[in-house]
């Protein structure tokens, strides 16, 4: 009698102590599939629903993550090392886009008539906005259970089943929290809401799996990874990417908030953030002030394990390399750490590292940090300070601090958000959109966008009655390309609020 081999499994490992938080499966391909007909079965399901009944099922899962709220924090602090008031920070921001979706969704994508046009206005014209289908969350080990909400709530909203990857570093909290689900809703369909775990090859063959959409947060060469394998199959992408974010502190900034919001948003989750502060611009009159004020708050930061630690372990090892070469490369180029520098580095710990004038040229200024390294350069005016801000080819988060032109600086980031006189606010703000431009991606969670970013526009047009020429059909008589010459002359001849 043959016996079937056990499934692969990987375990997942606290980073700083080694501590084994749990054991997961390696899906392969054909569990993917498998995944994708029951998905699919179970979005015809959930979109027969109402929205009031959607978000009534979305509304007793929110209820039900709440009430396991303090299992999901110890979880993620368990796979992570983060703080558990970071992983609070992220479960309440997601629940936040859960309930935000399943409200908006029917304002946002009921049928809607639309005016047809003078030229056509026998017709009638109708937009709807049935959902994709089923989609692919691919998610990140640095905010897992958000990002897992985030794309989640817009998915669900919108009437889409999906299929979830979280990160293979951080799948547990994530995995709970969608298990909720159906604790809350036990008449739902297995298949919609749905997760596989694994590594690249699971990731891939999602990608390629045939799915409707793939929204995917992480890194700009895994982003392009996912967008080559989505081609095949023409599958559009949503790509959350990372981002090299700036700070412009102007002339009239208040010091000492921005010197505070500075710190936390470029210390906070030890730096793995797609939009923490990375690089910060200050004009000269106010720099001495700010610097003295950043070194102050800087250096009283704590790292560790402990409950007042401001910030936990490097999750992933790899990105402790690419700290200590942009700090040593940094360094090298003349830069002066205003705090910590290469002797912060101490695996799997970072702690903060603050670099004042690098070269604009440099890998600490060009390139995607992902730890607690913030780096600050001197301008002389707001303009030079904007010109620099925009020399990159991120364009995900921004912010300004300035008592008088915060809003006219703002306009000029090229950017997917900015924040003024705070930092990062756009991120937990489900009503406007987040996401970014370059490659920090494009498509857009939160809001009306995220809403529609998860639906197939449709237009339906009716014809009501005969007006004119009808010059849809044959023979078209010579009287009638002169009649419409007349409505051509008469609608348009005319020069109209020159």
């Amino acid at each position: 009698m043959t016996q079937t081999a056990p499934a692969p499994t990987f375990t997942v490992t606290n980073p700083a102590t080694g501590e084994e938080v749990g054991t997961f499966p390696v899906h392969t391909a054909d569990d993917v599939a498998e995944r994708f007909v029951e998905a699919r079965a179970a979005q015809a399901w959930w979109a027969a629903l109402s929205y009031g009944e959607r978000k009534r099922r979305v509304n007793r899962w929110i209820a039900a993550i709440a009430q396991r709220s303090d299992e999901i924090c110890d979880l993620g602090f368990a796979e992570t090392g983060r703080p558990r008031g970071d992983v609070q920070f992220e479960l309440i921001a997601g629940l936040e886009d859960l309930r935000w979706a399943a409200a908006h969704a029917k304002r946002v994508l009921k049928e809607r008539r639309v005016a047809p046009g003078m030229a056509l206005f026998n017709f009638g014209a109708r937009v709807s906005y049935p959902p994709l289908g089923v989609v692919g969350v691919i998610a990140p080990w640095n905010v897992p259970i958000y990002t897992v909400l985030c794309g989640l709530a817009y998915a669900l909203a919108a009437g889409n089943a999906a299929i979830v990857k979280p990160s293979e570093y951080a799948p547990a909290s994530s995995v709970l929290v969608m298990e909720a689900f159906y604790d809350a809703n036990p008449d739902a369909p297995r298949g919609l809401v749905t997760w596989v775990t694994g590594f690249a090859e699971t990731g891939s063959a999602l990608c390629t799996a045939g799915l409707d959409k793939i929204a995917f947060t992480g890194s700009v060469p895994t982003g392009r990874k996912v967008m080559a394998a989505c081609a095949e199959n023409l599958t559009p992408v949503l790509l959350e990417l990372g981002g090299k974010d700036v700070t412009i502190v102007a002339e009239d900034a208040d010091v000492e908030k921005a010197a505070n919001a500075v710190v936390w948003g470029g210390l906070f989750n030890g730096g793995q953030a797609c939009v923490g502060i990375e690089r910060v611009y200050v004009v000269r009159p106010v720099r001495d002030a700010f610097l003295a004020r950043v070194k102050e708050i800087a250096s009283s930061v704590t790292v560790g394990l402990d409950d007042d630690a401001a910030y936990g372990p490097m999750i992933v090892p790899a990105q402790i390399d690419v700290v200590r070469r942009h700090v040593t490369s940094a360094l090298e180029a003349g830069a002066t750490a205003l705090v910590g520098g290469v002797e912060s580095i101490r695996p799997p710990f970072v702690d903060p590292v603050v670099l004042v004038d690098v070269p604009e040229d440099n890998a600490a200024v060009q390139e995607e940090t992902f730890g607690p390294v913030v780096v600050i350069n001197t301008v002389e005016d707001v303009e030079e300070a904007l010109h620099k801000a925009n020399a990159t080819r991120f364009g995900l988060g921004s912010s300004v601090f300035s008592a008088r032109r915060g809003r006219e600086i703002a306009r000029r980031l090229k950017a997917g958000g900015t924040t003024i006189n705070s930092v990062l606010t756009f991120v937990g703000m489900p009503s406007v959109p987040f996401g970014g431009i370059g490659d920090s991606g494009f498509g857009r969670f939160h809001g009306d966008d995220g809403l529609r970013e998860f639906a197939a526009p449709k237009a339906t047009t009716s014809k009501r009655f005969q007006l004119g020429p009808d010059m849809q059909s044959f023979p078209r008589r010579p009287e009638d390309f002169d009649q419409v010459r007349k409505m051509v002359k008469f609608r348009y001849a005319k020069r109209r609020g020159a």
